[in-house]
């Protein structure tokens, strides 16, 4: 099946010099949600805009369900909605004339019913009559969500969607992304608050320096990318780590009652069989042992430290 988003070798130089992409290739399959992680000036904002037509790119290629965002601007633009990073609102309209005129700019005929399970998804509906300027800024997030969906995009891009949103409205902004997805649209996604990427992501891309550093299914970075601590719960306390053990690289933890052990989930043999033989040449003993496996979040801290 042909992409339903494809970049081949997109650039971004800025008039004073400064590039913000370099030779970006990402191919992104319909139905997926895909989330762009990258520090702040990473040139995720940048990429959305030039698919999006806000930019325009220095070189390369994008086509969105097959049309190029050059050539055939309207077609490829038709079938995108954009949840920017800024509350770009008009104040004084109220939130269904705002909806239904962005609804109105794409050619889109009137559909009151679609409108309503749009804003009734979003927690909107009552107050669909309110004026901008006297919504809350989670709510005004959510104006602009109801916006990008309003010409029923195949394709959405969600720029920092749940900035400024609390935890109760975020979740409900996830379930609707769910069902998007689950109707067939195309979610790509930035976020700051990694554990989200975790949760709703197929596949994560990390950008730096304009660069896209790699793309990968998320459960396949989590195993190849991700390392695993052992903490062993100790019957006596430690004042410091034997020598005899300084060859398994641990770590005294909880004022010396807990031994850490870090080993790469890549590597062929764990070295938890020899540590525990050693130990107990050494007279340790322990009452409990858990493991925990890396977060995304500490795979993209690793990676974005690696690129520097």
């Amino acid at each position: 099946m042909s992409p339903i988003l494809s970049i081949q070798g997109l650039s971004k130089t800025y008039a004073g010099g400064r590039s913000a992409l370099s030779n970006v290739d990402l191919e992104i399959a319909k139905g997926e949600i895909f989330a762009l992680l990258g520090p702040n000036g990473a040139g995720k904002t940048t990429l959305i805009n030039i698919v999006c037509g806000v930019v325009t790119p220095s070189g390369g290629s994008v086509t969105v369900g097959g049309h190029d965002i050059i050539r055939d601007y309207r077609a490829a633009r038709a079938m995108i909605g954009l949840v920017p990073q800024e509350l770009a609102t008009t104040p004084f309209e109220s939130v269904l004339a705002t909806v239904n005129f962005s609804r109105g700019l794409f050619g889109k005929p009137a559909n009151k019913a679609f409108i309503q399970k749009t804003l009734t998804s979003l927690s909107l509906w009552d107050r669909k009559d309110s004026k901008i300027v006297t919504l809350s800024g989670g709510m005004k997030r959510r104006v602009l969500i109801a916006k990008a969906l309003s010409h029923e995009p195949l394709v959405l891009f969600l720029d920092e969607p749940t900035a400024g949103v609390d935890v109760e409205l975020r979740q409900d902004m996830w379930q609707v992304v769910r069902e998007l997805r689950d109707s067939g649209v195309t979610i790509i996604l930035t976020t700051h608050y990694i554990e989200e990427a975790e949760l709703m992501a197929d596949r994560v891309g990390v950008i730096n320096k304009g660069e896209l550093v790699l793309v990968e299914k998320k459960e396949e970075l989590m195993r190849k990318m991700g390392s695993k601590r052992m903490v062993l719960q100790l019957h006596k306390e430690l004042s410091q780590v034997p020598a005899s053990l300084a060859g398994h690289h641990l770590t005294l933890a909880a004022g010396g009652k807990e031994l850490v052990y870090t080993y790469d989930t890549k590597a062929e043999k764990s070295g938890i069989t020899g540590l525990l033989d050693d130990l107990a040449a050494a007279g340790i003993g322990f009452k409990d042992l858990q493991t925990t496996q890396s977060s995304l979040e500490e795979i993209f801290v690793d990676l974005v430290r690696k690129d520097r």
